[in-house]
């Protein structure tokens, strides 16, 4: 991931070993990484039960939320591709009935948004 983008606020892919190494403890038996990303110092995991929403918090970075979110508890989604002079792409993720999105991720041009979208679909819509 470019600098650039990822001072943007993009996030940009992160394999599945380099997860499994740093998150693999919040994993529950049986539970796999399928795709991951990170947002200069936050992650957002895909695991085939649930999405994972790692928040680094403070000046010092010391201070670490794990959120995880049911797949079951997603309403609704969208994936808003990359244009010709728009640097990223966009996720946004609404839980339960909320009226407002819950998540809002932007990813930059490397990251194949239908990728991510076939992923939530699939744990989603079953």
């Amino acid at each position: 991931m470019g600098i650039f983008s990822a001072i943007l606020g993009n996030a940009g892919s992160v394999s599945q070993d380099d997860l499994l190494k740093k998150y693999g403890q919040l994993l529950t038996d049986n539970e796999e990484i399928e795709m991951g990303f990170k947002l200069i110092r936050d992650t957002f995991i895909f695991t085939n039960k649930r999405l994972i929403l790692v928040d680094v918090q403070g000046i010092t970075g010391s201070k670490t939320e794990y959120k995880s979110i049911a797949y079951k508890s997603i309403t609704r989604f969208s994936v808003e591709t990359a244009g010709t002079f728009d640097l990223d792409a966009e996720l946004k993720i609404w839980v339960s009935s909320e009226l407002h999105p819950s998540i809002v991720k932007q990813f930059n041009k490397s990251v194949n948004v239908y990728d991510v979208q076939k992923v939530l679909a699939f744990h989603v819509l079953g």
